[in-house]
C-alpha cells in the first residue's frame, strides 16, 4: 500500500507540474460562464402553458448542460493518462521506478488511483456548477444528480482503464486514438441500439447491445440520463436526452467488472513488458 500511494503522491506532482489539472479546470470554467449566459438569458414564459414551456426548457437545459459535462469528464479521462504510461517507458522514467523496491502493479494502480480521484473531483465540481447555475439563476432543482454521478464517475473509470491498459503497450498517440475511438465506437453503439429499439429492428438492437458489452460508456450515459430526466420526456426524442433503450442494472456490474478485468490485462502486460 505505501509503494501505491508514493506512486500517486508522484503522479500528482507532475500532473501539477505538466499543468494538466490548470488547462481542465480552465476549461471547465470557461464553458460554466457560457451556460450560465445562455441560462440566464432564456425567456420567460407567460400563463400556465408557457411556465410548463419554461419548465421543459429549464429541464432539457440542465440535462444539455450536464451532457457537456460528461464530454468534459470523458475527454479528460483520456487525455489525463494518456501518456503516464507510454511516454515514461519510451522515456526511461519506468526503468528507474521499477527497479526501486515498488512491484509494477503497484505503480500502475497508484497512477490509477491519482487519476480516478481527480477525475471523480473534476466530474463533481463541474456537476455542481452546472446544477448550480440552474438554481440561482433559475430556480430549477435537478433530481437525482448523485446516482446519475456515479454513473458518470463509472464512465470515466472505464475510459480511465482503457487507457492505462493501452498505455502498457502503445505509444502516446497510439494510445490516444485507440481510447478515443473506443468512447466513439460506444456512441455509435448506442445510435444503433435506439434506433433499432425505436424502428423494431432485433438486429440493429443486439448490435448496439453487443457494442455496449465491448465499450460500456455510452449506455452508463444513457442510464444516467434516465435517472436524471422526469418520465414526460423520456419519449421526445433520439438524441442525447433520449432514453428510449434505457440499459439495466447489469450493466452497472457489467462495467464494474470491465474496469477490474481492464486493470488485470494492464497489469499483467506491464508485468511482462521489458523496459
Amino acid at each position: 500500500m505505501n509503494g501505491i500511494l508514493a506512486i500517486a503522491h508522484l503522479t500528482w506532482l507532475e500532473a501539477r507540474r505538466k499543468r494538466i489539472l490548470l488547462a481542465a479546470l480552465l476549461c471547465g470554467l470557461a464553458f460554466l460562464l457560457l451556460f450560465a449566459a445562455a441560462v440566464y438569458f432564456m425567456p420567460a414564459g407567460r400563463g400556465p402553458a408557457g411556465l410548463l414551456r419554461v419548465r421543459i426548457q429549464l429541464q432539457a437545459t440542465a440535462l444539455l448542460g450536464l451532457y457537456a459535462v460528461n464530454f468534459l469528464v470523458a475527454a479528460f479521462s483520456v487525455m489525463l493518462p494518456v501518456d503516464t504510461m507510454s511516454g515514461e517507458i519510451a522515456s526511461g522514467v519506468m526503468q528507474t521506478l521499477a527497479a526501486k523496491p515498488i512491484r509494477r502493479v503497484d505503480i500502475l494502480l497508484g497512477k490509477w488511483l491519482i487519476y480516478w480521484l481527480m477525475l471523480a473531483a473534476y466530474a463533481v465540481l463541474m456537476s455542481l456548477g452546472v446544477v448550480g447555475e440552474m438554481w440561482l439563476l433559475r430556480g430549477f432543482v435537478q433530481h437525482n444528480l448523485l446516482p446519475a454521478l456515479g454513473l458518470m464517475q463509472l464512465e470515466a473509470s472505464v475510459l480511465l482503464s482503457i487507457t492505462m491498459a493501452g498505455g502498457v503497450r502503445l505509444s502516446t498517440v497510439t494510445n490516444g486514438i485507440v481510447a478515443f475511438g473506443c468512447f466513439a465506437l460506444a456512441f455509435i453503439g448506442g445510435w444503433v441500439e435506439q434506433i433499432g429499439v425505436l424502428v423494431g429492428n432485433p438486429a440493429s438492437r443486439y448490435i448496439g447491445t453487443a457494442i455496449s458489452l465491448v465499450v460500456p460508456t455510452d449506455a452508463l450515459w444513457r442510464l444516467a440520463m434516465h435517472l436524471l430526466q422526469p418520465p414526460v420526456m423520456s419519449q421526445m426524442q433520439l438524441g442525447p436526452l433520449s432514453s428510449v433503450s434505457v440499459p439495466s442494472l447489469a450493466m452497472v456490474w457489467w462495467s464494474l467488472a470491465y474496469v477490474v478485468g481492464m486493470l488485470l490485462v494492464a497489469a499483467r502486460a506491464f508485468q511482462r513488458r521489458p523496459l
